[in-house]
């Protein structure tokens, strides 16, 4: 079953927090078993809010890449980056439709 992190935070460095996203996506490049999409959503009422929806193919998937010592230390990263910590809440996919 697709599994879904979606990662609340809010930042007024966001930049930053892009590299270190691309940083980290060249380096996972081409291992298994780590995100497949990723969307991040700026909250047009609250300047530096944001919200990230992180796919990967299982939850099982998603708990390796979060023990994976590299996500660990690009979480710290981008933490330190937040005006305030994370939040995170974890979501299997019910359902997925295509509206085209």
């Amino acid at each position: 079953m697709k599994f879904v992190q979606i990662v609340e935070f809010e930042t007024e460095r966001i930049e930053e927090m892009q590299k270190l996203a691309e940083d980290a996506d060249k380096r996972m490049a081409g291992r298994s078993g780590g995100p497949t999409h990723r969307l991040v959503l700026h909250d047009r009422n609250k300047p530096n809010h944001y919200l990230v929806v992180i796919e990967f193919d299982s939850h099982e998937d998603a708990m390796r890449n979060s023990n994976d010592p590299e996500t660990a230390k690009m979480a710290e990263q981008m933490a330190a980056l937040c005006t305030r910590p994370p939040s995170f809440t974890d979501c299997d996919v019910r359902e997925m439709t295509e509206l085209k």
